[in-house]
């Protein structure tokens, strides 16, 4: 199954410019963990919930006024759409990320996806062989 067909195709984004707390704001608005930063349509960072926290964290100055840019990760690894789900797990390993950007040809986000979906996919492929030894083993019984 290719990559651009597992996770949301929208994708809560926002820009360099934002600050912290319009980004909080989209966390839980859209009960996300993960916002991309784009520009141009291509994405030139991604900001964690976790990121946020750290931000924080021995900030004495108004953290809400924070930009985006001084908090997220700048050039996010990404993952193109077209690529195998496996793909998730090889990037997991060489990245140590959970949630990557999903760009087109051109370099365009057009979704993202995490450990989750990954998770999600390898626990449907199990049951899918689950039924397939069940139907070629009738005495078979978990």
């Amino acid at each position: 199954m290719p990559v651009g067909n597992l996770g949301p195709e929208e994708v809560v984004t926002a820009q360099r410019d934002d600050d912290l707390e319009t980004v909080t704001e989209l966390f839980a608005e859209e009960n996300v963990g993960a916002v991309v930063v784009t520009e141009d349509e291509e994405p030139v960072g991604i900001i964690t919930d976790r990121d946020a926290a750290l931000a924080i964290h021995g900030n004495d100055d108004d953290v809400g006024s924070v930009p985006v840019e001084d908090a997220m990760t700048a050039d996010p690894a990404t993952i193109q759409a077209d690529e195998e789900a496996i793909e998730i797990s090889r990037a997991i390993e060489e990245y140590n990320v959970r949630r990557f950007p999903v760009v087109d040809d051109d370099g365009t986000l057009t979704g993202i996806v995490t450990l989750d979906d990954l998770v999600a996919t390898i626990g449907e492929q199990l049951d899918n062989v689950a039924d397939t030894v069940e139907a070629q083993s009738p005495d078979y019984s978990p």
